[in-house]
């Protein structure tokens, strides 16, 4: 019976708190015809946001001889990457393979790992045009970073301020290494009059940050409409459930004998407006009609 890994960024499912991503390979995996313990078996490790475990869970699904790792995460991809180099890996994560440095090309990724990304470069920076476009006064945005979590996190900043320069914004990078720091980040926000504060992932720690944006009154965006539902006032992105069962489709075609190296890798092709107004609301403020209009997604 073939056993597949997954290996996650993210906290174990509890209750309402479910990484999408994970729920999506569940739903993709009942779509295919799979069920655990009757035509498979799946290993789960979940590291809870804390880096310095994935190493260790990598590891210990590579001991187990899973016929496939699924890394959901860059973090996840690249513990998965370190701990093996024959074991087929399938990945939810990232935004240029190539720059981050596990695909020799989208078409023909070479080695073994495979995939789909969460975004693409040029994505990043469309949060902010939409943004400036519901809400013309902001000017300073405060951009929410953790290098543990995003790897290429210098090259998003990068593309990040050249949008935010395009766009008449001010963007002011801040970087946490964990929830930890999140108080200070805000704290720092503060003090450089931040209007409006922008997540760069960040999806596990999505209602406290939601919280703390409201608290000091900041406009918060995301590329995630699953960060809209847990408080934040808008977010343009993919759907990552609908991305991890697309990933399943991979998996699947490694389990029937393709080589990882010869399936491209795929980019998002569903994204999302999502907008909060039980948020916008609280925040005294009126969201445009014209954005409602376009909106895939009202949380009221």
């Amino acid at each position: 019976m073939p056993r597949i890994g997954v290996l996650s960024y993210a906290a174990a499912p509890s209750g309402t708190s479910q990484d999408p991503r994970f729920v999506g390979f569940t739903q993709g995996l009942r779509e295919l015809g799979y069920a655990e313990k009757a035509n498979i078996l799946i290993e789960q490790r979940f590291a809870d946001s804390r880096p310095e475990r994935l190493a260790a869970q990598a590891a210990d699904l590579v001991q187990l001889n899973v016929d496939v790792l699924v890394a959901f995460a860059p973090a996840a991809r690249e513990a998965a990457r370190k701990a093996t180099s024959t074991i087929p890996i399938v990945t939810v994560s990232g935004s240029d393979p190539v720059r981050e440095g596990w695909a020799q090309s989208l078409a023909r990724p070479g080695g073994n790992v495979t995939g789909l990304t969460v975004v693409y470069p040029e994505l990043v920076p469309k949060c902010l045009e939409v943004l400036k476009e519901a809400f013309p006064a902001v000017v300073r945005v405060a951009m929410l970073i953790d290098p543990a979590e995003i790897v290429d996190a210098k090259e998003v900043v990068q593309e990040t301020e050249a949008g935010a320069q395009r766009l008449g914004l001010q963007l002011q990078v801040i970087e946490v290494r964990g929830p930890s720091d999140f108080d200070a980040a805000f704290r720092l926000a503060r003090e450089r009059n931040a209007q409006a504060l922008f997540a760069v992932a960040f999806v596990a720690h999505r209602a406290r940050l939601a919280a703390l944006a409201l608290h000091d009154k900041l406009l918060s965006i995301s590329e995630f409409p699953l960060m809209t539902q847990a408080g934040f006032l808008m977010c343009y992105g993919a759907d990552l459930s609908d991305l991890g069962r697309r990933c399943v489709a991979q998996v699947d075609k490694i389990l029937k004998g393709a080589r990882p190296g010869d399936l491209p890798i795929e980019r998002p092709t569903k994204f999302q407006l999502s907008i909060n107004l039980k948020t916008a609301k609280a925040l005294g403020i009126t969201v445009p009609r014209a954005i409602l209009l376009r909106a895939d997604e009202v949380v009221e």
